[in-house]
């Protein structure tokens, strides 16, 4: 019975492919285990999409490479493989094998099968093969597996990305825009209901084209409608919401149903139309407020998240001044800042125009620094009122830290608050917030 080690790297896609992966091993009678000391066999499912990220992939590959123990093995899956399979093979004699994106199958077929394997022919015939066929793939049902004390998890509903922006190397990676089928996003969701997920994180590279490709309209109201039917769900969190596809009726499901978290992440990566028309956007910067002004208004404390990207080749210091001006205006609640990163193979990487490194960081800290002090403001706009927060994690004393609706997971604010009762991983509390910061906030239970 083997023993399977799974380190995921990247992003909330990745964590929702390395449990299907988990899933399918534990079909065919291996273990899954949380520590690479006690495993056979270690897998890396890896991000490629941007250089730290890759950096981050390449090193874990490495620091398990140096811990395998004779007659154990070193699998690399995910990204930068997909990506980068042919320089892989070549450059880490290390790795045993290398898969794609969502090849969960040959995977598990493979580390399961009976006889020997991990043979140097076998290595070079699988990464040497035809990797792009399984990026076209339908999408249907996948079975997960979750720890036993999941609380929160992701609900993956489409994949691949048509939209083409001119810095992305995703439709490389996972190929064209597919939705999963309403019926099969309803039924994992229901085994994520029964798995005791009461948080679901609702993800696709583009989330509001959802269903377009399929029933010719966009579906994601209907979808939400439904899975706020589902029992034992009691967040719903948005993420990855472009800002063309926000329609009025999405608006609306927002507004009317309870389940559904008042928080959207809408990444609209800059506010200037010459940057924006550079990056091959659909959105202009007129679309993008008005967007965020018809959400304000039909979402009442809708709080928005977004990420920009600074420093992308072409832009100029007065395209920095109006996304500054934008910030302090609209006062975005979450907003995380990148430096531009060239891409093989992307439009971007032969553009004119590109800025050094220096310039790209020193544009990054200054819109950083004007929404730290945006936060704090917001932050503090909190005390004395109380939200409901799930706890994240179990301190001493009687101390917790989870989050509030208005925050996802890993990215955004912390709620640090003391219990009046004891609690567990992903109890729903109500807090009263009595202090706040530049991130963070701190409070006590409501009784």
């Amino acid at each position: 019975m083997k023993k399977i080690y799974i380190d995921t790297l990247g992003c909330e896609k990745n964590t929702y492919d390395s449990q299907v992966l988990a899933a399918k091993l534990t079909e065919r009678g291996c273990i899954v285990v949380s520590e690479p000391i006690v495993a056979d066999i270690y897998i890396v499912n890896t991000c490629g999409f941007i250089d730290d990220a890759k950096k981050e992939s390449i090193e874990r590959i490495f620091e398990l490479a140096g811990i395998k123990d004779i007659g154990k093995k070193l699998i690399v899956t995910g990204c930068l493989s997909q990506r980068y399979h042919k320089e892989l093979v070549k450059e880490m004699p290390e790795v045993d094998m290398f898969f794609g994106v969502n090849e969960y199958e040959t995977v598990a077929d493979f580390i399961t099968k009976e006889d020997a394997f991990f043979s140097k022919e076998e290595r070079q015939n699988n990464i040497t093969a035809d990797m792009v066929s399984n990026i076209e793939d339908p999408l249907g049902y996948k079975r997960r597996l979750f720890s036993d004390d999941a609380y929160s998890g992701v609900l993956k509903i489409a994949e691949g990305c048509n939209n083409m922006c001119s810095f992305c190397a995703i439709p490389m990676i996972r190929g064209s825009f597919r939705s999963k089928r309403m019926e099969d996003c309803i039924r994992e969701a229901e085994d994520m209901s029964r798995a005791g997920i009461k948080e679901l994180i609702v993800i696709a590279q583009d989330t509001s084209q959802y269903g377009i490709d399929i029933y010719n309209t966009f579906m994601l109201p209907e979808l939400l409608k439904k899975l706020c039917r589902i029992e034992g769900i009691e967040w719903i969190r948005l993420m990855y919401v472009y800002d063309n596809g926000i329609t009025d009726e999405l608006i609306e499901v927002m507004a009317s149903e309870d389940k559904i978290c008042k928080y959207i992440d809408i990444p609209i990566q800059h506010i200037s139309d010459n940057v924006l028309q550079s990056m091959g956007r659909k959105s202009s910067g007129d679309s993008i407020r008005e967007t965020i002004r018809k959400l304000r208004s039909g979402v009442p404390d809708i709080h928005i998240r977004t990420t920009l990207l600074v420093g992308f080749p072409g832009e100029k210091e007065e395209d920095i001044e109006e996304l500054i001006y934008f910030l302090e205006t609209y006062k975005i609640d979450r907003v995380g800042v990148f430096a531009y990163s060239d891409e093989e193979g992307t439009s971007a990487f032969n553009m004119d125009g590109k800025l050094d490194d220096y310039t790209k960081q020193s544009r990054r800290n200054a819109v950083m620094e004007v929404q730290i002090s945006i936060s704090e403001e917001l932050n503090k706009r909190k005390i004395g009122r109380i939200y409901d927060v799930i706890v994240d994690e179990v301190l001493d004393g009687n101390v917790y830290i989870g989050r509030t609706e208005y925050d996802a997971p890993d990215v955004d604010c912390e709620v640090t608050f003391w219990g009046k009762r004891e609690h567990s991983q992903g109890d729903i509390v109500r807090v009263m917030i009595n202090n706040a910061y530049e991130y963070d906030i701190e409070g006590e239970e409501i009784l």
